[in-house]
């Protein structure tokens, strides 16, 4: 996880990086959807078939593997994990109870592996979700509203959030304690910062 200094509103809402992403990684973390009222969280995503016997090949968004064997149940409960193993190369191999051969698991590329925000570790002061920056409202620390959180992206020096103004046109800024001095509710930006 990526930790930051508490935010001074006491609201620090926390990471889900732990380094620079592998090579073979989006650009930026995926936006998060909605399961009933709640929030879901993507941890992978499938890529394609392993093999013959239904296992998969999963892309990770998150900490690694041993993030992901905290769960059991995706999408749902629509997919229960059976196996996961390190691929080696900064993915996963899985297999699910529901995937009996190559076939099934074909028709599952591209599908991403959610939970529900509720089922996400606590976090620390200081620690934020990705999921949980997107979509917040973005507020200059000189009182100008600067627009909205699309992404966090992580080029291998740190999470950099992506903002877009009203207008359509988007900035980024460093998810540093110096440029943003608080999150939560909204992100305050140091004026200093901003494009």
């Amino acid at each position: 996880m990526t930790t930051l200094p508490p935010s001074p509103s006491g609201v620090g809402v926390g990471a889900v990086s732990s380094g620079p992403p592998p090579a073979d990684s989006p650009r930026s973390t995926p936006p998060p959807q909605t399961v009933g009222l709640e929030r879901a969280i993507t941890l992978a995503a499938v890529t394609g078939a392993h093999g013959v016997t239904g296992e998969v090949r999963l892309k990770l968004f998150g900490e690694g593997v041993e993030a992901l064997k905290r769960y059991r149940a995706f999408n749902r409960g629509a997919l229960t994990l059976a196996t996961l193993r390190d691929d080696g190369k900064g993915g996963a191999v899985a297999r699910f109870a529901e995937i009996p051969d190559r076939t099934a698991a074909e028709a599952l590329r591209g599908t991403a592996l959610t939970v529900p925000r509720s089922e996400m570790p606590p976090l620390g002061a200081g620690e934020y979700y990705h999921a949980d920056l997107i979509g917040l409202p973005a507020v200059s620390t000189g009182g100008e509203t600067l627009g909205v959180c699309v992404a966090v992206e992580n080029f291998g020096a740190g999470d950099v959030l992506e903002i877009e103004r009203p207008g359509g046109q988007r900035f980024m800024v460093p998810m540093r304690a110096d440029a943003v001095p608080e999150w939560g509710e909204r992100l305050l930006i140091d004026a200093a910062f901003v494009e």
